[in-house]
This record gives structure tokens, sequence and C-alpha cells, in this order.
């Protein structure tokens, strides 16, 4: 199927719309084939109106991120050293490790207008349809000792978390350990994979998902109660380019705080900016599930929680349900 001739007629009546009929005879196919190939134009990012008595007509096309705009827009960072921008891929995941151990060095950016295949925390996927979301990898060799490798999921929360708030007027907030939330519905996905030598991290791969301008009918619609994007948040669609670089800012002057200074300035931010504090919540750790009250970070990046006898305890990973709103995450 010729999906530009689509786009071409769709095209040639500018906010009109165009009979089934008449594209079907064009096309010389089924008005079912239509509205198959119609499906698959959104699901690449272009936005189509389609009217029963009146046919399709053309709402918007997908904006496609280009090198030169993200080097303008990155201009004066020094974090990032080289970007590979790809059309579709499976996982950014993916490349972005396999780039790391041919060797890349830290700064090294993969981008993609979709995945295919992207991957969220806990094994989950993460939906990333084209043109419609910032999906990311970052390569990072921090050289610390892997028992710190949490602290840097945290550091990689609040870079975003700070980065949206100064593109979009909304009141974005951390869900623990590393879920943006608006109004209770996540917003984004991170996911920092690891490999260790001798103890030490050789790399970290620092995944980053943002559901930018995704509408309601790119959500399956199990996940329309727990997920939403700036678009439905906000009702403006979104620069893209504007968030990859808001990010990397963010995240190069982070990145050198923690460097310098250790990770104190980072709990203090991560806790001013959280959602999850002094609120009662089921935990799901992998050995047991109990009740209690996360009521800050330690020095090493757990969450302390706090039981009903008193007792506080650390918890480094966990699954974290609100009682009053399960939220997923």
């Amino acid at each position: 199927m010729n999906y530009n001739r689509i786009i071409e007629l769709l095209e040639g009546q500018p906010e009109q719309y165009v009979s089934g009929e008449a594209l079907s005879r064009e096309l010389n196919i089924s008005r079912t084939a239509v509205w198959k190939q119609m499906k698959k134009l959104e699901s690449q990012g272009y936005r189509i109106e389609a009217s029963r008595r009146l046919g399709y007509r053309l709402m918007g096309k997908p904006s496609k991120l280009t090198l030169p705009e993200l080097l303008v827009k990155l201009e004066g960072t020094t974090l990032v050293r080289s970007i590979k921008l790809l059309d579709s891929v499976d996982s950014t995941q993916n490349i972005a490790q396999q780039m790391a151990e041919e060797g890349a060095p830290e700064g090294t950016l993969v981008i993609a207008d979709q995945q295919t295949n992207g991957r969220g925390r806990l094994g989950r996927s993460w939906v990333s349809p084209a043109g419609k979301g910032v999906w990311m990898s970052l390569v990072l060799r921090p050289g610390i000792p892997l028992q710190f490798a949490p602290q840097l999921t945290l550091l990689t929360a609040v870079a975003l978390c700070r980065a949206l708030k100064s593109v979009v007027p909304l009141e974005i907030g951390i869900k623990w350990p590393n879920d943006l939330l608006i109004g209770g519905k996540k917003i984004s996905g991170i996911l920092l994979e690891s490999t260790a030598e001798d103890e030490r991290l050789r790399y970290v791969i620092a995944g980053v998902g943002v559901s930018v301008n995704l509408e309601p009918e790119d959500y399956p619609k199990e996940l329309l109660d727990v997920a939403t994007s700036l678009l439905i948040a906000g009702g403006e669609h979104i620069d893209r380019g504007a968030v990859v670089a808001a990010f990397i800012r963010q995240l190069e002057h982070l990145y050198a705080v923690y460097q310098r200074e250790g990770f104190g300035p980072i709990r203090t931010l991560w806790e001013a900016l959280s959602v999850t504090l002094h609120k009662p919540t089921k935990l799901y750790a992998p050995t047991e599930v109990f009740e209690g009250t996360p009521i800050g970070l330690d020095e090493r990046g757990a969450l302390l929680v706090e039981k009903a006898d008193g007792s506080v305890v650390p918890v480094f990973s966990a699954e974290m349900r609100f009682p009053e709103a399960n939220s997923g995450g």
C-alpha cells in the first residue's frame, strides 16, 4: 500500500473530508481496507478525523525530531557528545546498550521517533507511538560503586520532573522511585540498566520515555485510568525537542552536583518533588508485603518506611500502591 498516495489525496482537500467511497475508488481497495490503512497511518503519528457520513480528513502530520534542531536546542551543554537519531527501533535501551558494549563514550544519546517494544520497570511494556513522545536512552559511565546505582535512578527522576515543570505549567510530582505523575496518572517511564565489573559500574543506560503528545486513542483502554500525556493534561501540543533539551540540561546540572557533592542535594530535591511521602501505602517487596508510611530517603537512596509499630525500614525495591487509588506503576 502506498501511504504517500493516501496522504496526497487527503492533503489535496485541506480541512475537508474525502469520502471513503472516493478513496476506495482511487486506491482500488475496499472501504474496509481504507479504514485499516487510516488506522495504520494514525499509529504512525498522523491525526485523521473520521466521519461515518462524510469520510476522512487530515488534521495533523507527525512532527519529526531532526538533528539540526536538537543541536541548536542543546547548544551550550557538554553532557551529550553524540546523538543517534532513529525512525523506529524495538527499544532505545537495546541500541544504547549495544553501543556501550562497543565502547561508546559517556554522553552517547539514542533517540527514536517510535519504539515497537519499549520497556519499563518490572518488565512492563511502554506505549511508544511515532511522532508523539520522547523515547531516548543515554550512556553514562559514572564509575561509582555498584551499590550506589539506585541513587542515579532517583537523580534521573528529579532531572526529568524539573525539566517537564520548566516546559509545561502542570503539577508534576514523583512517585517512588521514579514514576512522574500528573493528577495521579503516569506521564513518563524511567529505566536505568547497568553493567558492573569488580563491584563498580562499567556503564549505566538511562532510559527515559515521556508521553508528550499522545491522545486518548493512542492508549489501550485499560491504561486510560492510570496513564496520561502532556497534551491530554494540558490541552496543548508540546515541542518534543524542547522536552529533550530541558531534560539534558537538568541532568547535566544534577549529575555534576552529584559527582561533586554526593547524594545529599539530590535526596533533598527528590523529597521536595515527591508525591509519595507521608501517605499510608502498601508495599509489595520481593520477600514480603507490608503497610507503612514513607517518610524520606536514606543516604543510600533507599525509601524509609515507618511501620505501624513505629519501626523504620529501608526499602530498595517494591511495588507501591496507595489504598485510596491504585495508580499502578
